[in-house]
């Protein structure tokens, strides 16, 4: 497959999914932009892009922050002319039974998952509409179809990523853009491993492994390559 001449900015794009699949774009030959608070992080997956022999931008930029997200979207617009691929890949989890969070943690969970795919494609969609083409790939996740205990906001927020990108696909047909979400399953990640340490976090990990056919987590790779493959004209 190939992505060449294509200008891509991916939220979250430096670590965890969001840097593979920035690297797997890349190693089809498009252009990469970074959006993401780890700044070090970010300097280094852009690193690795330019060593694919394509062009790599890393912003420094708080996803949930609607003028950070355009200062950097317009830059990459300046710089590149055009704004072919976004993908929303921001996003946090806690684990917590609901009544033990606070609005506070609403707040935040809400912020960075959903309100930055918001900001995001509100920010892309208009240089997408005046080229009449474009293609937006966002992160939803198997969580937001079924539910999980422990993880309402992250199952609502996931929900509604994938419900406003089936509404997105249908507003923006007309202007040739494509919009599709992706609903991963458990994928092995920092935050993964973050939400399932100690003991009772291995037990878990090993009974979600039992109920997996292939006997495993999911890779970032994984996910990687089923979002290249929907941004392929």
């Amino acid at each position: 497959m190939s992505l060449s001449g294509k200008n891509a900015i991916v939220t979250g794009g430096a670590q965890g999914i969001g840097r593979a699949i920035s690297l797997r774009l890349a190693k089809d030959g498009a252009n990469v932009a970074l959006l993401d608070l780890n700044e070090s992080t970010g300097r280094e997956t852009a690193s690795e892009i330019n060593q694919l022999g394509v062009k790599a931008l890393s912003f420094a930029c708080d996803a949930t922050q609607y003028d950070q997200v355009k200062s950097a979207v317009d830059q990459v617009h300046q710089q590149w002319n055009t704004i072919d691929i976004l993908i929303n890949n921001a996003g946090i989890d806690r684990s917590k039974s609901f009544v033990d969070t606070d609005q506070a943690l609403w707040d935040l969970i809400i912020n960075v998952n959903y309100r930055s795919f918001l900001i995001a494609s509100h920010v892309c969609i208009p240089y997408m509409i005046r080229q009449n083409s474009g293609n937006i790939v966002s992160l939803g996740s198997d969580a937001g179809r079924v539910g999980n205990p422990g993880e309402v906001l992250y199952c609502g927020t996931k929900a509604a990523i994938m419900a406003s990108s089936k509404a997105l696909a249908k507003e923006l047909a007309r202007y040739n853009i494509r919009v599709n979400a992706v609903a991963p399953g458990p994928v092995k990640t920092a935050l993964w491993d973050q939400l399932h340490d100690g003991e009772k976090g291995r037990k878990v990990t090993e009974a979600v492994e039992r109920a997996i056919p292939m006997r495993r987590l999911g890779t970032p790779e994984d996910v990687a390559d089923v979002i290249a493959f929907f941004c392929q004209e």
